[in-house]
């Protein structure tokens, strides 16, 4: 059967796909160099002092993710709902405020993490060097800061501006600078190479902010006006967090746990499978990138054949990339973790497990942002939280028996559960199919007025 596209959306989805081929190129690219850069530093350092880097950048994550208060995706839904209202200049105040949210909240985590590391070192002195936690520290402030002025980039229309400084010269210059170093005799501990992880993004944010202003493009921080923001935006803002650390605690919580709960050399092989594992995601996240201010635009709009539209475009690209990726890692995994050294091969089982999860994801659709664009974003916390704390849980308790594949495994089955209820939400209660079969859907959408 040939599946025939409307004509008004044919021109929308030719525009929306271009752009997503442009951000998966991009992606791609990040994904090659990302893993260049483990690759290095697994080959250049020692097992324990790679698992420390792999501990510390986790944590990183999460706690940038924290000081970002859920900033990052706010603006990608306020820019387009005011922009679609007329209030431009609420639009630029939202910019503002949330970079000023952001560095502001990233200085105070970063701190706090120091002081308690400190604290905890102090009266535990015998856990040995907590010199990881310290570099994480360092690295709260770039990460926080790079992914709002990604988001807030997006929102404006930008796509090279937005993901070029981090995405690819700071992911191209860490593993030059490490080679450099190494060929010059320094061998980087764990701790050096997340210090030296936040300056190259420190020196990538300037040469960012730089372009923007340059462009005319909204991303100076500004006083003054995160008062009125927040009273405003302050109750999505929350649970936009929320639903943010509740995500990247489901990526990079994992690793961590096994490091507290088994060693820093597993935790290593776990994170190297959970991110070769998370290549198979790459066009659904470069289609997001490009999908989610569309969303929000024509769903507040109220043009729902266009934003189911899209949605049934992301899904299915999403879906055939992740497939075709999950293939070659069940067939060539263990030659792929090979590269990081032999010993890495024997992660094989783990990475089909965190693969057929992240699988789901893909069928499932974009689901997350079509939650986060249309004001659902505490009812996905709720939802895909509850059942990721669950699958938390289970990793407590299958670790010590079944070591790193039990926790792959509830990884697994929590992610699946996830997914499928909320993209089963998102079809009862929003109107949009973020599934597969949402191309079925296009057709019998109804517009409806904007609000």
């Amino acid at each position: 059967m040939r599946l025939t596209i409307p004509s008004d959306l044919s021109s929308l989805l030719h525009t929306g796909l271009w752009r997503s081929a442009g951000s998966l190129g991009i992606k791609v690219a990040t994904a090659g160099l990302t893993y260049l850069t483990y690759v290095v530093l697994s080959r250049t350092m020692s097992a324990d002092e790679y698992g420390r880097f792999a501990f510390g950048l986790a944590l990183a994550t999460v706690l940038a993710i924290a000081a970002g208060i859920g900033q990052p995706t706010a603006i990608l839904r306020v820019w387009s709902q005011e922009i679609v209202a007329g209030r431009q200049p609420a639009a630029v105040r939202a910019a503002q405020a949330g970079s000023v949210l952001t560095i502001l909240a990233s200085i105070a985590i970063a701190l706090a993490v120091c002081a308690l590391a400190y604290l905890w070192h102090l009266f535990l002195p015998s856990q040995g060097s907590i010199n990881h936690i310290y570099g994480a520290a360092f690295l709260v402030l770039p990460m926080a800061l790079a992914e709002y002025n990604s988001s807030a980039l997006r929102a404006q229309g930008s796509l090279w501006t937005a993901l070029v400084p981090r995405d690819i010269l700071w992911r191209l210059a860490l593993p030059a600078s490490v080679l450099v170093l190494f060929g010059l005799g320094v061998v980087l501990s764990g701790p050096d190479a997340l210090v030296l992880s936040a300056a190259l993004l420190a020196g990538m944010l300037a040469l960012q902010f730089w372009n923007a202003l340059r462009r005319h493009y909204v991303l100076s921080p500004v006083a003054g006006v995160t008062r009125q923001y927040w009273q405003r935006w302050g109750g999505i803002s929350r649970w936009l967090l929320l639903g943010a650390l509740i995500e990247t605690a489901a990526l990079n919580a994992d690793v961590i746990l096994v490091g507290l709960m088994l060693n820093l050399e597993s935790s290593g092989l776990y994170f190297n499978a959970f991110r070769t594992a998370g290549l198979m995601t790459l066009f659904t996240f470069a289609i997001e990138l490009v999908i989610a201010p569309m969303i929000a635009q024509h769903f507040h709009a109220g043009e729902m054949r266009k934003a189911q539209a899209i949605t049934a475009m992301g899904a299915a690209a999403g879906f055939a990339f992740s497939l075709l990726v999950f293939v070659a890692f069940f067939g060539w995994g263990d030659w792929v973790l090979s590269f990081f050294g032999p010993a890495y091969a024997e992660g094989w089982l783990v990475l089909v497990l965190l693969s057929l999860g992240l699988l789901f994801d893909a069928a499932t659709g974009p689901s997350k942002i079509v939650m986060m664009m249309t004001g659902h974003e505490r009812a996905y916390a709720m939802i895909f939280g509850t059942i990721m704390a669950l699958g938390f849980l289970v990793q407590i308790v299958v670790i010590p028996a079944y070591g790193i594949v039990g926790a792959a495994a509830a990884n697994m089955g929590a992610r699946i559960l996830a997914q499928l209820a909320i993209a089963l939400w998102c079809r009862l209660r929003i109107g949009l199919d973020t599934s597969l079969l949402g191309f079925l859907t296009v057709r019998s959408a109804t517009d409806r007025l904007p609000g």
